[in-house]
This record gives C-alpha cells, structure tokens and sequence, in this order.
C-alpha cells in the first residue's frame, strides 16, 4: 500500500523545473498588461497593437515543436536554459527598444523562445510513473497560474518607476531563472534517440488518438481565449463594472484555476483515468460558458466564472499529461511541443474570433465556445490510449 508520503513525494529536480516555469511565466505576467500602453507611447494603433501582441504567439507556434525535438535530441537542460536566456534578451529589446519596429524584434524573440512549459511537461514525461504525471502536470499548471496572477501586480508597481523598468525585471528574473536551472537541474532524457525522424515526419505520425487530444487541446485553448478577450467588455457592458473591478474578477480566476491544478488534480487522478479528467473539465467548462452567457448579475455570473476556472484546471494537466503518456519513445518532447504549438495558434486566432462575435451578440462568444466545447467533448472516446487505462 502507498503511503501519503510518497504519494506527495516528486522526482528529483521537480521543483528546479518548477520555479522555472514560475518565473518564466511572472516575466510574462509583467509585460503584457502594459506592452499595449508601452506601444501606443510609440504611436502603435490599436490594430498594430493587437499584431504585437499576436507575434509571440505565432512565433511561439512555429518555434514550439522545434525546440521540443531538440530536446529529445541534445537534453531538456541546454533547451531549457537555450529558452529562458532568449526570454531574457527578448524582454531586454522591448526594454531599450526606440521604435515600433525594435518592439516587434524583442517580442518575436521572446516567441521563439517560449517553450520553458513544453520543455517542462516533458522533464515530468520523463521522470514520473503514469499514476503522478496528472498531478505533476497540475503543479506545473499551477505554476503557469501564479505567474500571471502575480506578475501583473508586480509590472505595475515596477512601471511606477519608469515604462521601461518592468520589462528590465523581467529579462532580469529570466536570466537569473537560466543561471539556477543551469547549475541546478539534472538532465531527465535518458537515452538519445538513435534514428531522430524530421519535424514534419514526427507530426505525420501521430497516431489517431494523439492528433484528436492535440486537437482537443487546441479548441480547449481557443475557446477560453474567447472568455479572456471577451469578458471585461461583457463586465462593462451588462454589469456596469469598473477596470478595478474586472482586474479583481481576473484575479479571482486566476486564484481558483491555481488552486484547482495544485490541489484537486492530483486526488481527482487517483480516483479518475486521464481521458475521464478531460471529459469532466470539458464539461464544466461547458456548463461555465452557458452560465457566463446568460448571467445578467454578479451573483449569477460567479458560479459561471467557479467552472470555468475549474473546468480550466481539470482540462489542462490532463491533458498534458494524457499526450505525453502517449508519445512515442524517445519524442515526449516535440509532441509536447507540438502541444504548445497548437496552443499558441489557439492564442492567435481566439482573441481575433471572440472580436468578431461579440460584435455580432454580447452572448456570442459564450455560446460559439460552449458549442465547440461540447463538439470536441463529443470526440473524447476517439482519443483511445495505446494502453489501457485503469
């Protein structure tokens, strides 16, 4: 019989992995609240503005499953520390940057340098059993979680010092994460692959049941994404909140999403197999767009925002973790990445639909993300694991 300890026990070098996620994801926190306002003192337009914000997204997509292979190739350590060094000249251009031009150079070099999650979930890939790696997943989520609760609050106080000192933090944080994960972390790949197959030969071979959870995993995404872009524009409109006000119904996301993915993950994957996770995180997420939709009152709207960030919390970790449980020996790595990929597309192309139904209805970004939902929900029993399942 396992004891509680070696339930909560994680492997070696867990929480290295761990507190570079953490920090990566608060240098990332503090820069996007007020990259926007950073870019119009350039006189970036609103629609220059929203291509800024889309380019580390889409150079994430395109970089992810590429330094995802390299891992499996050379090591998670070198990728890992190769990322965060990048995150921090990334953010060090935007700093010193004296042109729009110059912003957009610094912001695609933190995209292309942004697989620290995929390059993390893969060192779990490689050292947990089948029976942690939800739980180990969660952590990580919940990792991603603090930085963006966090890092805001904490680009704000620093921009009262000047506009361009909350991007020097957060090269400072990234640079100083490289130098720990370098000295502290152990290399996790156990094996170099013998005969590595090309980056688009490794896409083509995934099999059924991956490519529909990398799919899930992409409309999961988009779909919050279309409740983030969306809801203080719903706030303004139907509650009469201030800015103040929605910041705190963010945050309030936020510490609920956090809280879930560090502590009811790993209970929940004791008692459910990972596909059964998914399919519950779907539906609350499901349920908590529907409610968003037609809520008319805080009171009505919070049990909505309560399973969103629930269902958020559920849907991530498993997911992750059902895609590197399935990964082919020796490849964790680029399916992880092209995980990320497909989150970082979702990123890009959600916000620009949740613009474009919110103009058509109030309610229709809920309703779109709720159906979309519900359709991937509907193909969860195609994801069929190479193994079974407890």
């Amino acid at each position: 019989m396992t004891s509680d300890t070696s339930k909560k026990s994680v492997p070696r070098g867990f929480w290295t992995v761990w507190t570079s996620v953490a920090l990566d994801l608060l240098g990332f926190g503090i820069i996007i609240p007020i990259l926007p306002l950073y870019a119009s003192d350039f006189g970036a337009s609103p629609y220059i503005i929203g291509l800024l914000l889309a380019s580390y997204s889409l150079a994430q997509f395109i970089f992810s499953p590429i330094w995802g292979r390299v891992s499996d190739k050379v090591g998670r350590k070198p990728v890992l520390v190769i990322t965060l060094v990048g995150s921090a000249i990334g953010s060090l251009v935007l700093g010193l940057a004296g042109s729009i031009l110059i912003l957009f150079v610094g912001r695609i070099i933190d995209g292309i340098s942004g697989a620290s999650v995929a390059v993390a979930r893969a060192v779990v890939a490689d050292t947990a059993d089948e029976k942690d790696r939800p739980r180990l997943m969660g952590y990580l989520g919940a990792a991603f979680g603090i930085g963006f609760v966090l890092g805001p609050a904490l680009g704000g106080l620093a921009g009262l010092f000047g506009p361009r000192v909350p991007f020097f933090i957060a090269g400072f944080l990234a640079a100083v994460n490289a130098v720990v994960a370098w000295y502290r972390l152990d290399e996790t790949r156990k094996e170099p692959i013998a005969k590595s197959p090309s980056l688009m030969r490794s896409v083509r071979e995934l099999d059924g049941g991956l490519a529909t959870l990398i799919a899930l995993s992409f409309v999961a995404v988009a779909a919050f994404s279309l409740f983030e872009t969306t809801f203080a524009l719903l706030a303004a409109d139907r509650l009469e909140l201030s800015a103040p006000q929605i910041s705190m119904v963010f945050a309030f996301v936020g510490v609920v999403l956090v809280t879930t993915q560090a502590g009811l993950v790993g209970p929940a994957s004791r008692r459910f197999s990972e596909i059964s996770l998914i399919g519950l995180g779907l539906s609350l997420n499901v349920a908590g767009f529907l409610l968003v939709a037609f809520s008319t009152t805080l009171l009505q709207l919070a049990p909505g925002l309560i399973l969103l960030a629930v269902g958020q919390g559920f849907t991530t970790p498993a997911l992750a973790s059902a895609i590197a449980g399935r990964a082919p020996d020796g490849r964790a790595g680029v399916v992880l990445g092209v995980q990320q990929s497909a989150g970082g597309l979702a990123r890009v192309l959600g916000p620009i639909a949740g613009g474009i139904l919110f103009a058509v209805g109030i309610r229709m970004p809920y309703l779109v993300a709720a159906l979309a939902t519900l359709a991937v929900l509907l193909l969860l029993p195609t994801a069929r694991p190479s193994h079974r399942e407890p």
